[in-house]
């Protein structure tokens, strides 16, 4: 099955067609109608002589518009460049320049202040309705858009079928190309974790533009004949849980992030009934066991960590069938996961190093968009070399340390930020911890700490949590700065932005001694 196939799966018998595709504000809307959807937007596309291999950029969020354009421009043999609806001018520039789009399929016509309005672009433009694509006077792009699917155009499992962008934690956004090939691996992949029920509804809470949502919520759930539950607007903790009472969701998806800021609403969850969730999914950043634990005996459902990167999707992971290990991402799922020495070498098991996975495996992206060196980097020894550095044990759960390039020495000892969070996390009234190295001439670095709480301190914050940490990590662990803020920064994929929390920290302390 190549991803265009997703457009005709869920419907080909009669009793399949009347069921749910997806969930709305609005009600169901069935496979049948869905599908009358891709087949008036590939007539849009026709119309407009779409070619095979143009580049669409979609502008879009979450809503059955998205899903039946993206699945129309591979049907028609294009590639979907899918970036966040938030992008501001100078990220959207430098997507349309990599990318080159031949047409941009938005939600409505762009208003005075839309960044498209700025750019200096050769791309058509039209809007995606459910009966079709319309100009951006409203005017139907198709003589005729209520008519069967045609014949896909014919690909191969390594013909580029989509196209993410990295969320530029480390850089500029990396266009990040994927083939057809994607579904089956990563499909069987995350099939194989969690297997389907029969009265399964997902709902992935981040923008489809990120290939997680887009998989969880779309893509797998489509292939798999669950309905997906589409979340209106952006994400919050009130929002998630009324959505899922109304759609009866039992697989959720989200960032770790989240679930610290829904535990930090103390109650919340006796305002809906979320009796149907049998399973929420965990990713972005290793969820710590207090919030685990707390998550289950609050909402009476087990959370699922699984590891992911835009370079493929879901590759490790616990689920209902893997007892969870604490302090741990799960297991390989097909990804032919290892952890290596400098010398791309597989260490023994409990030894730290740097994760890797087989460059075989059919889930993994094709290569960077313009950029042959950084995929070389990537792909070596046959080998996807990460950036994160972790520990495997005998029965091949993985524990993820941190990146290499977030560790940093004081005093001559390496430290690793996700430890001396886990523990800050661990002490009631923490609901979210980011730690940081502040430069310091003696030391190399000091230690950073920017907290949330649940209720404010006073006093030396500092001096404080040495107390409260006392016992739960080595004293040269402990930091030496803490400061406590509302919020703190997070990307458009809900993870904490720890270069900008280190950037606001290091300008106050520096306004402080001036």
């Amino acid at each position: 099955m190549n991803l265009a196939d997703l457009a005709l799966a869920p419907g080909r018998t009669s009793q399949a067609a009347a069921r749910p595709a997806f969930f709305t504000a609005e009600g169901p809307v069935t496979n049948d109608a869905f599908q009358r959807s891709v087949a008036a937007a590939v007539a849009g596309l026709r119309a407009l002589e779409l070619q095979p291999g143009d580049k669409v950029l979609l502008r879009l969020t979450n809503s059955i518009e998205f899903a039946a354009a993206f699945l129309a421009v591979v049907w028609v043999g294009a590639v979907p460049v899918l970036q966040n609806s938030q992008l501001g001018a100078d990220e959207l520039a430098h997507i349309t320049a990599a990318a080159a789009p031949a047409l941009i399929l938005l939600a409505r016509a762009p208003e005075p202040g839309d960044p498209l309005q700025g750019l200096a672009l050769q791309a058509r433009r039209a809007v995606v309705t459910r009966a079709g694509l319309v100009d951006e006077s409203g005017n139907p792009i198709a003589a005729d858009a209520a008519q069967p699917l045609p014949a896909a155009h014919d690909v191969s499992p390594d013909t580029p079928a989509f196209m993410v962008f990295s969320s530029g934690t480390t850089g500029r956004p990396k266009g990040i190309v994927h083939a057809h090939r994607w579904l089956e691996g990563l499909g069987n992949s995350n099939r194989n974790r969690i297997p389907p029920q029969a009265d399964d509804v997902a709902l992935a809470t981040g923008e489809w533009s990120f290939v997680s949502a887009l998989g969880h919520n779309v893509l797998f759930a489509l292939r798999n004949g669950v309905p997906g539950s589409i979340l209106e607007d952006r994400a919050s903790p009130e929002r998630i849980l009324a959505t899922i009472a109304r759609d009866r969701v039992t697989l959720l998806y989200s960032v770790a992030t989240l679930y610290r800021r829904i535990l930090g609403h103390e109650g919340i969850e006796h305002g809906h009934d979320l009796s149907s969730l049998r399973g929420v999914n965990s990713t972005g950043e290793p969820l710590e066991p207090a919030v685990q634990q707390a998550w289950k005996q609050r909402f009476g459902c087990p959370v699922w960590e699984h590891y992911g990167i835009s370079e493929a999707q879901m590759v490790l992971g616990h689920g209902p069938l893997t007892p969870a290990r604490p302090g741990t991402v799960g297991i390989d799922w097909g990804a032919g996961a290892a952890v290596l020495d400098e010398n791309l070498q597989p260490v023994p098991a409990g030894t730290l190093g740097t994760l890797a996975f087989s460059a075989a495996y059919p889930g993994f992206f094709l290569g960077y968009l313009g950029d042959e060196v950084q995929t070389r980097r990537c792909f070596r020894g046959g080998w996807y070399v990460t950036s994160d550095l972790a520990v495997r044990d005998a029965d091949g759960y993985v524990a993820i340390v941190g990146r290499a390039d977030d560790c940093f020495k004081s005093k001559g000892v390496l430290i690793a930020p996700r430890e001396i969070e886990d523990a800050l996390l661990g002490l009631d009234g923490v609901v979210q911890a980011s730690v940081f190295p502040i430069p310091d001439a003696e030391t190399g670095y000091r230690i950073g700490a920017a907290l949330v709480l649940r209720s404010a301190l006073q006093g030396d914050l500092a001096a404080q949590f040495r107390k409260l940490l006392a016992g739960r990590i080595a004293p040269f662990k402990q930091p030496h700065v803490v400061v406590a803020w509302d919020s703190l920064p997070t990307n458009n994929n809900g993870k904490t932005q720890r270069s900008e929390v280190a950037r606001r920290v290091i300008a106050g302390l520096a306004a402080a001694e001036a």
